[in-house]
């Protein structure tokens, strides 16, 4: 049995020295311990440690002998559980214990019938533990000596002076002893942390080592056991008698030759796994597919396949081989997920799809069809990745020149892999065919190369293997029989409507992200430089004719309507903006003309007069020097003509703002359009007058959505005339002002029908029109149409400010000429002219005699005409259309006639009314025929509202008339009518835009002795910078004459 002898030397719970001999039974060696006086023992470490220990003998013991282990793992559990057990007591021992004697007995750890046994030798204390025989032994129990804790604060008291818990509660009160607990406690989690420490970074290594070295020593043995084995196994076959020598050596032979085979066959399978990763990390998935079948081959050579394969000799005697054929099982799945991962890959040959498509045929046991519709459906799959793939701006060009180029490859390795001619058709020259079944006839064929072809030589021990082995070949389960071409088509054309489909929902939530034509342009280009590069534009028609018997234009059929439609909806965006802000910008530009009535920039609208007199640095161009008048543009570009156009700086700035946006959307619109140069592809142009007609559509609704809100603000604010006046001139101006809204309704086309300056253009439209009508584009009748829908929205604002003017200045002549008191009569009377005229009398002789005829009309009517004058230049006359002069000019004539009307009707109560005496009369009948001749100077070009006014005005003289003796009448009238012809003379310059001043001028060769009725101030036929400088006429004199008679109307 074995034996532990030991000399101890124990001081109170402590050992402090300790020799210790150790005898095992069978063993002539005797093993003496000692340790350390820095690491003493404790009681309770020593306690632990025979807990553990015991622990550990109960794992051992609680099995029978006859058990027997079913597996490695089993075992290697139990050890695991008993080294752990001594692995707890050798730590429980190294680590040094902090609780004392009296702690010790407290915890309970400590049976009451263990005691410890204790003799007397030589002043000490000796101690032995276990099975110790000796004599004189005798038991005493430890006496616990409590000493009583000095009464200490309880901040000062320490853990280690804390011997019987009931002293606290008689010494300390209730919050003191919590807080000895805390403190209690905090140390047992600091000890406990400082004990995981030491032995995690101590012992770790030395426990970790301990146990290996454990294990290797079991393991060690078994192979000692199993070599012995072996040896006395050897042994007995030599001792052994056989057959006779010949049968003998024939069958050990056979058997040699066998075991060879078998161990060629292991050795070969055993490389197999080490030949398919190598075969999968070069991307040769068909020769793993080949070698991972010579292994199935080899398993069924070996029956490691069937179900009685566990109790096979070869497996019982190569162990090994289990994790061989548990891992040969993994390669499938790895080969298959490879292979069509290939398959859907971009940048792949031809003959690599082919093999990968062999080896999904050959691990599946598939059909060329069904191989087919996996080359498509992972296509259809990375289709479907590209299109999920998160957007990052430029990112966008490379997901749609991807999806382009994944389809015409998918297209061209169809043809090269499965399509097949068909007898008596020869293929296109520079395109593969048929490469799966050329690839089949290659793996599969007998004449094709083996599995191990050139491996043979590798290694002595080749030759033993069968030829079952060496000649290997894969097999398909069914034959492999080429795709008919009407399946190939159908298969074909049923998958590229799919991706057509997907396609179109995903490159439309794809464009979402391109918010300019530019960048929808660029990728437009880069898809149809891919399209039309050598690489696919080259043989496409014949591979589409080939495989769908009918062309196919990707860009045509499926990308040009996605692209169009993202256009339309940019410019579409792109002008609602327009509108938005031009719509924001006149709202703002109405409430400052309200909220600053006082401030230069309103003034300028009421009162332009003050704007066209002001001179500035921009008024006359930077050229104006060198640039003739005939070669500038039609369009108002310097200060000086934006001042003879009326246009004031408000009216400028949205005009310019308003230009400047659509010039941007023009800008940016044509990367979009072709450009000009004579080497752009016009194939991808061909959406251009679709292009065209999407932005003038989307332009002409800008532009109503403008005048909408123009007309809204105008019968808003009708009432002031400034705002008024600000929206008849936008109108007016912003065809002329905004070229860019031009050319964004006409377009190129219309722009190019156009060229050329203004006046070559009117001469060729003269001639044209000589011959034949000029034929307009529909976007130019478009452009037609808004310029007549401005004239009209301008044409309503001016007629609002006519009719105010005409009202206000014809109320207060109504006024002045329906007052009855003698000093309104005196205050508008005028300075009549004296007249000597002989006069025969009843007896023949001659008589002189004095007449006073007026000369002049009335203050009323020249303040008038004044103040109606007045008015037209504070707007800027010139500028005003023609039709709204005349209308104001028919509207003041018609309400004067109307008092005219009104003070020649009798009145019923003739006490209060002022009688018309002669000379009233007479200078009535002049104002009205002054009148008459002054306003109804522009309205000759409208013949009905003369020939309408002609009855009102004679009647209306007709009446004065009757208050005038009819003697006097005749007498007075060719004095009347010369007085009246020479104020026209005088006045028709002075009236300047009442009287036609447009038609005041004339060039130098017009026929001077044309009877029209005008002042003639011929213009210089050759001048540059001065265009619109009057000069005198030699002649005018002699045209003055021969009309003097025709300036009036007859009375």
């Amino acid at each position: 049995m074995d034996q532990v002898k030991g000399v101890l030397t124990l001081q109170g719970d402590a050992l402090t020295q300790a020799d210790i001999n150790i005898k095992v039974a069978k063993s002539t060696q005797v093993m003496h311990f000692s340790f350390r006086e820095d690491k003493q023992w404790k009681l309770q470490q020593i306690q632990d440690a025979r807990n553990h220990v015991n622990q550990a003998l109960q794992l051992l013991s609680s099995r029978d002998e006859s058990y027997q282990f079913k597996t490695g793992a089993e075992v290697n559990k139990l050890m695991d559980a008993v080294m752990m057990q001594l692995t707890r007591a050798r730590n429980r021992l190294t680590t040094p214990a902090t609780m004392t004697l009296p702690e010790l007995a407290s915890t309970g750890l400590m049976e009451p019938e263990e005691g410890v046994a204790s003799r007397k030798t030589g002043g000490r204390n000796t101690t032995q533990f276990g099975d110790i025989c000796t004599s004189g032994v005798f038991f005493s129990s430890w006496q616990l000596r409590e000493t009583a804790m000095a009464a200490v604060p309880v901040q000062s008291l320490r853990v280690s002076d804390i011997k019987d818990p009931t002293v606290l509660f008689e010494r300390y009160s209730t919050d003191e002893i919590r807080a000895v607990e805390r403190k209690v406690r905090a140390e047992i989690e600091q000890k406990k942390e400082e004990l995981r420490q030491m032995v995690g970074e101590r012992y770790r290594d030395l426990i970790e080592a301990a146990d290996t070295i454990g294990e290797m020593r079991e393991c060690s043995e078994k192979v000692l056991l199993s070599i012995k084995d072996m040896q006395n196994y050897c042994h007995t076959l030599k001792q052994s008698k056989n057959t006779p020598q010949s049968s003998r050596a024939e069958g050990e032979k056979q058997s040699q030759e066998k075991y060879y085979a078998m161990a060629a066959q292991i050795k070969l399978l055993l490389e197999m796994p080490e030949r398919m990763w190598s075969a999968l990390e070069g991307a040769q998935y068909l020769q793993a597919t080949q070698l991972h079948l010579l292994c199935a081959h080899l398993h069924r050579l070996l029956h490691l396949d069937t179900p009685a394969a566990s109790y096979s000799p070869v497996l019982s005697r190569f162990p090994i081989l289990i994790q061989q054929v548990a891992a040969s099982g993994h390669f499938r799945s790895t080969i298959l997920l490879d292979s069509k991962s290939v398959l859907r890959g971009r940048a792949v040959s031809d003959q690599a799809i082919a093999e990968a498509l062999v080896s999904t045929m050959l691990l599946e046991g598939s059909s060329p069809r069904q191989a087919l519709a996996d080359f498509l459906l992972a296509r259809t799959a990375s289709i479907q990745q590209l299109l999920k793939q998160p957007q990052h701006g430029a990112g966008i060009k490379a997901q749609v020149c991807s999806l382009v180029e994944l389809l015409v490859t998918t297209l061209y390795q169809a043809h090269a892999v499965f399509y097949v001619p068909p007898e008596g058709r020869m293929a296109e020259s520079g395109l593969g065919y048929g490469l799966l079944f050329t690839t089949l006839e290659n793996v599969t064929c007998g004449k094709g190369k083996k599995v191990l072809h050139g491996e043979v030589s590798a290694g002595s021990w080749f030759k033993y293997l069968p030829s079952s082995v060496t000649d290997f070949q894969p097999a398909l389960r069914t034959l492999a029989q080429p795709i008919q071409s009407e399946q190939l088509r159908d298969t074909l054309q049923h998958w590229i409507d799919t991706c057509k489909e997907d396609m179109r929902t995903g490159l439309s939530s794809l464009l979402i992200y391109v918010k300019s034509v530019k960048g929808l342009a660029s990728i437009r280009d880069a898809v149809c430089d891919l399209l039309s590069s050598d690489s696919i534009s080259q043989h496409w028609s014949g591979v589409c004719e080939r495989l769908l018997d009918k062309p196919l234009d990707l860009w045509h059929d499926l990308l040009q309507p996605l692209f169009l439609h993202r256009l339309q909806v940019i410019t579409q965006e792109g002008m609602e903006s327009i509108s938005s802000s031009c719509k924001q910008l006149l709202s703002t530009t109405l409430q400052d003309l309200e909220g600053e009535a006082s401030s230069r920039g309103s003034r300028f609208e009421s009162d332009v007069s003050s704007f066209l007199w002001c001179e500035s640095q921009t008024d006359l161009p930077s050229d104006a020097a060198w640039v003739g008048v005939s070669q500038r543009s039609s369009r108002p570009e310097s200060g000086l003509s934006m001042k003879t156009h009326a246009l004031t700086p408000r009216v400028q700035n949205f005009c310019a703002a308003l230009d400047s946006k659509l010039k941007a959307q023009l800008e940016d619109l044509g990367h979009f359009l072709p450009s000009d140069s004579p080497d752009t592809c016009l194939k991808r142009y061909t959406d251009g007058p679709a292009v065209e007609q999407a932005l003038s559509e989307r332009c002409t609704a800008c532009l109503m959505d403008i005048m909408s809100s123009v007309r809204a603000e105008l019968a808003a604010s009708s009432d002031r005339m400034s705002s008024v006046l600000f929206l008849a001139r936008l109108c007016q101006s912003l065809g002329e002002l905004c070229p860019s809204l031009k050319q964004c309704i006409v377009g190129r086309q219309g722009e190019s029908r156009n060229t050329g300056s203004p006046r070559v253009q009117s001469r060729k439209l003269g001639k044209a029109g000589a011959g034949k009508a000029v034929e307009l584009s529909p976007a130019q009748v478009m452009w037609g149409r808004m310029k007549e829908e401005l004239l009209s929205c301008s044409m309503e604002a001016y007629r609002i400010w006519s009719s105010a003017v005409s009202q206000t200045l014809v109320r207060r002549f109504g006024n002045s000429m329906h007052a009855a008191t003698a000093g309104s009569v005196l205050i508008t009377a005028t300075n009549w002219e004296e007249l000597e005229i002989q006069e025969e009398a009843e007896s023949g002789n001659t008589v002189m005699s004095k007449i006073h005829l007026p000369v002049q009309p009335s203050w009323y009517v020249q303040s008038l005409l004044f103040h109606l004058c007045l008015e037209v230049n504070k707007v800027g006359g010139h500028a005003v259309p023609r039709i709204t002069l005349t209308e104001l000019l028919r509207a003041c004539l018609d309400q004067v006639l109307a008092e005219y009307e009104k003070l020649t009707q009798p009145t019923q109560n003739k006490d209060t009314a002022s009688p018309i005496t002669q000379n009233r009369g007479l200078q009535l009948l002049f104002d009205v025929r002054y009148l008459s001749a002054a306003l109804t100077a522009r309205l000759e070009d409208t013949r009905s509202s003369r020939s309408h006014m002609q009855p009102r005005i004679q009647q209306i003289c007709d009446a004065l008339e009757s208050h005038i003796d009819p003697f006097d009448l005749d007498v007075f009238t060719p004095h009347l009518n010369s007085n009246l012809n020479r104020l026209t003379q005088r006045t028709s310059v002075l009236l300047g835009l009442l009287s036609g001043a447009e038609k005041q001028f004339t060039p130098r060769s017009s026929n001077v002795s044309s009877q029209e009725p005008y002042n003639i101030l011929p213009l210089a036929s050759s001048q540059i910078r001065f265009g619109l400088l009057p000069l005198s006429m030699t002649n005018s004199r002699k045209a003055k004459s021969s009309r003097a008679s025709d300036l009036t109307r007859p009375l």
